[in-house]
């Protein structure tokens, strides 16, 4: 992005995600706009930690993040279906095991 398209108020979409004090992974919690990724974390940590609930924060350019569609669901996810042995009934489960 240039300078220019900057000081517009053309800035990119950050998405921002949060490790709690008790979480072991981070979620996301919102997104923000700001001219580079020192700034947008910058805004994250006054936005969205404002308690000091967080212990880590992520800032990702909306842009580089891929996702699946979710009209597309049925398609996308449908090859998992035809994979019978990652199903637990594909295995015969010997009489007297519990727990597995």
């Amino acid at each position: 992005m240039s300078a220019a398209a900057a000081t517009a108020g053309e800035w990119p979409l950050w998405e921002v995600f949060v490790r709690s004090r008790r979480g072991l992974s981070h979620a996301h919690v919102g997104s923000l706009h700001a001219p580079d990724a020192e700034m947008a974390l910058r805004n994250a940590r006054d936005l969205y930690t404002r308690r000091q609930e967080g212990v880590s924060i992520w800032v990702v350019p909306a842009a580089a993040i891929t996702a699946s569609s979710p009209d597309e669901k049925d398609a996308f996810f449908d090859p998992a279906a035809d994979k019978v042995y990652r199903h637990p009934t594909f295995y015969a489960v010997p009489d007297g095991v519990e727990h597995l």
